[in-house]
């Protein structure tokens, strides 16, 4: 019998009523997760705690915790047990724990109440700055009588109420509360024709976890359609959650384009995956093949470009994910309203919409940057800023000069030749003679641009083909790709490069293990990128010189700043030879002989080496006196009028403080920042930010974005370091700088890779609407391509675009005992000032050591000493103070008010190196340097003698331009650096060790 229609009614209350009943306990299963507010110390209890009400009468409490952790092995780590006012309690009973659950018995001291169960309580080990967390182990003193009392059957006795984190920063919820393995089955088992699951998942809500299925995508059920509102111009991000049910290869994610019912679109080519596709840091196409293994999760981060001038209204259209063959479709609903967003949305990083950036092509050209010039090709010579090359027709140079004076203040006109002969291969037989005759096809240039010239040659032998492709910039880099292909099979013993030095522009040396410094006469280098980040040394004089780096086809940056171990230079096939291959360098009659050696081999006709290399021509520019004595640094966030006060014009502003938290990600307190900086310019200085690539915070918006692209932007690693890191990221990352006041964990870049194009349009971005006035780099881990972007952004509109560049001394183990000024020294031509550094010892070290590795002015450059405060008498014979504030003596306050007393700026620096400088001690140890203006110098004396001295000046009068007969000798009194006193020029001047004197002749 059909019940009438009355009958159906009651019917359905009935079934509705049901499943409300039904539904309660479905519900209850739901934990509330809230915001512990920083109520409790984490160092001691740990990150985390439910919080459970009792509400028994007996002795023993049993709580089961449906918790969802995505920790492995909880069973290994602590559980401590508090009553509200904080008591520990010591009879407690762990039984079964498991990732989606865990009983605990405990005495409920304080009677019926609120209980905390911390249950991942960890100890920071290691030092403040790379902290390890460690995970406390069970360990529980219950006593006998008290465990007696609890009984095998008893029911639970507490209601649990919350899971709270000790912030919200710190929580799991929701996308890091798990799936029970009966739920991730029970959708398994659903959906078993399937090779793989889609989740389309909102922006807000970044994908965590890759082992595990949230219990939001459980709740949710798999769904076809995704769904989100955006802002006309705005870039809307969006996450498709592919869970394999089978091991996949080559995931991707087509799309339609996107209609609206009135007819408008958004084009298929304004949305994009950045896991599979972009732009590469050098502008070059990018592709990634995404492999997901079964049971694993792979977040695909995709983005829609809404156009300004889209028509508001829905649009629909379809997402594609395919894998090996198979694909899912979601359907895309997207609201765009009337509102129109600039940049992109970019205001909003917390909306995801600057992962845009990751693609960008921002100051991508390679236009001349000031003070650089054009290059000029004549013939087979090419002229840069102070420089020239001569080409040969097999492509390489044949000469190269400077113009550089020895002061190194003016470019004049008298040559200074680099090399005395060609630089050029040999092929060497068994008898140890050259055994290739060659023709080449002569000169032919590719490209002829205002910063680039590029030029080809191939070289033909009977056995072998030589291409040369080869390109220099308009600050004096060149590229050689050399292409070495067997066109029959042999056997050489030995390929090599010779590069003969001018003795006069080979002085110094540094690299290769070698300190910055007077070169060896002979030397001899293997070798061993195991463990040395070596490939190459600078050698030249204060004037003229060149840097060489050997390479192959397979470069790739390594990691540096104590990481270099963790992912080494890659042999180069071709010089490195299995390690058969090294450099020797030796004088001859006419010149120094640089000899790269790669050793004995066999090549089958066919067989290709790359035998690739770079140089630098240096010096990059003139030294800049002028701007060293106009700026003057402040390295502190301290008030404006504070630092005013101390005659500083230029604040470098490091992280870890309020305006700029979070160490590489100045973006989260920008009002602030931006706040502060407007004061500083109405006040009259500049503000410049920490902020560098290398590691990134956690903080950053992105993070989990970013592990979506696997090692792309972060480096494979041990994990562990702060507790954050291993409870969110989980594994495989390296852990990096940490704060420990306000728990900032970084985490180590990768090398080169798309989150460069990001920095550069952060900088951009900071410049534009923060207003900085350029960046202080604490070590470096991008490469020039990289930083001439930075500066074309910094200098932007007027901007002044200062970057100075800070480094600890890298020639240790962790960092491969490389040079400081050898490793960066690519980013030279774009800084303003050195900053060398931590570890450099100002006292043991003699005066080549400075000159080359600390002072910069061999490549056009200024420093300031930084480890210990310097040495404030050897600093001012290059011009050098130190850094404040720093430590109490390193104040470099009292030398500022000289310079500007004695009038510095204008003034024509001759350095104690210029067979020029008009002033010169009669010993050796003794060095000076003179700052000379009309009718006045100021002369540095600094000491590196085992003892304390007395010198004579030798002083060319006719070059100061001053009447001895009417001159007078003063040093002038200066805290902590000298006393008054007056001399004549017969005097001995007593110089204590290490010290020296600041004198004004008149």
């Amino acid at each position: 019998m059909k019940p009438n229609l009355k009958n159906r009614q009651i019917l359905s209350r009935i079934l509705i009523m049901c499943l409300c009943i039904f539904s309660i306990p479905l519900a209850a299963q739901q934990l509330k997760y809230t915001d512990g507010n920083d109520s409790w110390n984490p160092n001691l209890l740990g990150n985390h705690r439910v919080a459970v009400e009792f509400t028994g009468k007996e002795n023993v409490a049993k709580t089961t915790i449906e918790w969802r952790r995505r920790d492995e092995k909880p069973e290994l780590k602590r559980i401590i047990v508090q009553d509200a006012s904080g008591k520990e309690i010591q009879n407690v009973k762990i039984a079964d724990i498991n990732r989606e659950k865990g009983t605990i018995y405990f005495e409920p001291v304080s009677g019926k109440g609120t209980y905390y169960v911390y249950y991942m309580p960890y100890i920071d080990e290691g030092d403040a700055n790379y902290p390890k967390g460690v995970y406390a182990k069970p360990e529980y003193k219950a006593d006998a009588q008290w465990l007696s009392k609890i009984k095998p059957n008893l029911a639970d006795n507490c209601t649990v109420k919350e899971i709270q984190s000790v912030n919200a920063f710190n929580s799991f919820y929701p996308m890091e509360v798990i799936a029970t393995a009966a739920e991730t089955n029970d959708i398994v088992a659903k959906n078993s024709g399937s090779s793989f699951l889609v989740f389309p998942e909102d922006r807000t809500y970044s994908i965590r976890m890759r082992n595990d299925l949230p219990q939001r995508w459980i709740q949710k059920g798999v769904q076809s359609t995704f769904a989100d509102t955006a802002l006309k111009g705005e870039y809307l991000a969006f996450q498709l959650g592919v869970y394999a049910l089978q091991d996949l290869g080559n995931v991707k994610v087509t799309f339609s384009n996107l209609i609206s019912s009135n007819g408008a679109l958004i084009e298929a080519k304004d949305i994009n995956c950045i896991n599979t596709d972009g732009v590469r840091y050098d502008g070059s196409p990018f592709t990634a093949n995404v492999s997901v293994s079964k049971g694993k999760v792979q977040a695909m981060w995709c983005g829609i470009d809404i156009p300004q001038t889209a028509a508001a209204g829905t649009y629909t259209g379809k997402a594609t994910v395919i894998a090996d063959g198979k694909s899912t479709v979601i359907n895309l609903q997207i609201k765009v309203t009337d509102e129109v967003t600039k940049n992109g949305g970019i205001d909003f990083p917390e909306k995801m919409t600057r992962l845009k950036w990751l693609n960008s092509t921002l100051a991508q050209e390679n236009t001349v940057i000031a003070p650089y010039t054009p290059l000029v090709v004549k013939d087979s010579e090419i002229s840069l800023l102070g420089r020239k090359l001569v080409l040969g027709t097999n492509g390489f140079p044949t000469q190269i000069q400077t113009y550089f004076t020895p002061e190194m203040t003016s470019i004049g006109t008298k040559a200074n030749d680099i090399l005395s002969a060609p630089l050029a291969f040999h092929f060497v037989d068994a008898t140890g003679k050259e055994s290739l005759q060659w023709k080449n096809t002569g000169l032919k240039f590719t490209k002829k641009e205002a910063g680039t010239i590029a030029w080809e040659s191939t070289s033909t032998s009977q056995s072998v083909q030589m291409d040369v492709n080869a390109s220099i910039e308009f600050d004096g880099f060149l590229h050689y790709t050399v292409k070495v292909t067997a066109l029959e099979d042999l056997t050489f013993n030995d390929i090599n490069f010779q590069m003969p030095f001018q003795p006069t522009s080979a002085k110094y040396m540094m690299g290769l293990g070698q300190k910055g410094g007077d070169r060896p006469t002979t030397f001899d280098w293997k070798w061993d990128v195991a463990h040395k980040n070596q490939d190459g040394a600078w050698i030249g004089n204060v004037n003229s010189g060149l840097q060489f780096s050997l390479r192959d086809e397979k470069y790739s940056r390594p990691l540096n700043t104590n990481f270099y171990l963790q992912k080494p230079l890659l042999l180069p096939t071709s010089w490195g030879n299995e390690n058969k291959g090294g450099i020797t360098i030796a004088p001859n009659q006419k010149s120094v002989l640089v000899n790269a050696y790669s050793g004995a081999r066999s090549m089958k006709k066919g067989d290709v080496l790359y035998y690739n290399f770079n140089l630098l021509i240096t010096p990059f520019h003139k030294i800049d006196t002028d701007f060293q004595w106009d700026t003057k640094f402040y390295h502190k966030y301290s008030p404006i009028d504070t630092i005013a006060k101390t005659g500083a014009t230029v604040i470098n502003i490091h992280h870890a403080n309020a305006i700029n938290p979070y160490i590489n990600y100045p973006f989260i307190e920008f009002k602030k920042m931006k706040s502060y900086i407007d004061e500083a310019h109405e006040k009259g200085l500049k503000v410049k930010i920490y902020n560098t690539v290398r590691e990134v915070s956690n903080k950053a918006y992105e993070t989990f974005a970013l592990r979506s692209l696997g090692h792309e932007i972060y480096s494979p690693g041990k994990g562990g370091g702060f507790s954050w890191l291993q409870e969110h990221v989980g594994e495989d990352y390296i852990a990096a700088w940490f704060v420990p006041e306000i728990k900032d964990a970084a985490i180590v870049n990768s090398g080169m890779n798309r989150w460069h194009n990001y920095y550069v349009e952060g900088m951009n971005w900071l410049t534009q609407n923060v207003g900085i006035d350029g960046i202080y780099l604490d070590d470096v881990a991008f490469d020039r391509i990289t930083m001439k972007r930075v500066k074309r952004v910094l200098t932007k509109d007027g901007h002044p675009g200062i970057i100075d560049l800070h480094s600890a001394n890298q020639y240790n183990k962790s960092d491969g005992f490389n040079n400081s000024a050898n490793l960066y020294m690519e980013h030279f031509p774009y800084i303003n000032k050195l900053w060398f550094g931590e570890y450099f010892d100002y006292e043991k070290n003699q005066p080549d050591f400075f000159l080359t590795e600390v002072s910069g002015i061999p490549f056009g450059l200024m420093g300031e000493m930084l480890q210990g405060g310097g040495n404030p008498w050897r600093g001012m014979v290059y011009g050098m103070t130190n850094r404040l504030p720093w430590s109490d003596n390193a104040d470099p306050r009292e030398i500022w008010k000289l310079w500007d007393s004695f009038g510095i700026k204008g003034s024509e620096m001759i350095g104690y190196w210029s067979e020029n400088c008009p002033v010169k001690t009669n010993n050796d140890k003794v060095l000076a340097t003179v700052y000379k203006k009309n009718g006045s110098t100021l002369i540095s004396i600094a000491s590196w003698a085992d003892s304390d001295v007395k010198v004579k000046l030798t002083i060319d009068w006719k070059k100061l331009g001053i009447n001895p007969a009417k001159a007078t000798i003063t040093a002038p009194e200066i805290t902590n650096f000298q006393p008054a006193q007056t001399f004549t020029a017969k005097d001995e001047l007593p110089v204590s060790k290490g010290k020296g004197w600041l004198l004004i002749v008149k």
